[in-house]
């Protein structure tokens, strides 16, 4: 079993910085890509930010310059840095691991969600 705990969502004002955190535990073999999607109200969920193995990065347009993801691999934690936000950032925010439990294939793993509200 692979388990994923978020936390750090709430509620911010228009221009003002939230730090998401992802923590994996069980099982595991090996964690390949990290990553964080969101899903507003009404909408279909759509990638924010991942971060392979080796440190390489993918933002979705709409966050670039605003936002930054990073992981401890020691710890098996994920972050995603939130700066300037805007209240279109509104939404849950879903962190998922490409990771491989042990004795078994990689395969996508997504945390309950947490979430995130901008709003004055």
């Amino acid at each position: 079993q692979v388990h994923l705990v978020e936390s750090g969502g709430g509620l911010v004002q228009p221009g003002g910085s939230l730090r998401l955190s992802c923590t994996t535990s069980g099982s595991i073999f090996s964690i390949y890509t990290m990553g964080w999607h969101r899903q507003a109200a009404g909408k279909q969920r759509e990638l924010v930010a991942t971060i392979t193995n080796t440190s390489s990065t993918n933002y979705a347009d709409s966050v670039k310059g605003r936002f930054t993801i990073s992981r401890d691999s020691a710890k098996n934690t994920v972050y995603l840095q939130m700066n300037s936000l805007k209240p279109e950032d509104t939404a849950v925010y879903y962190c998922s691991v490409y990771a491989a439990a042990l004795g078994g294939p990689p395969r996508t793993y997504w945390g309950q969600g947490t979430q995130v509200t901008v709003s004055s």
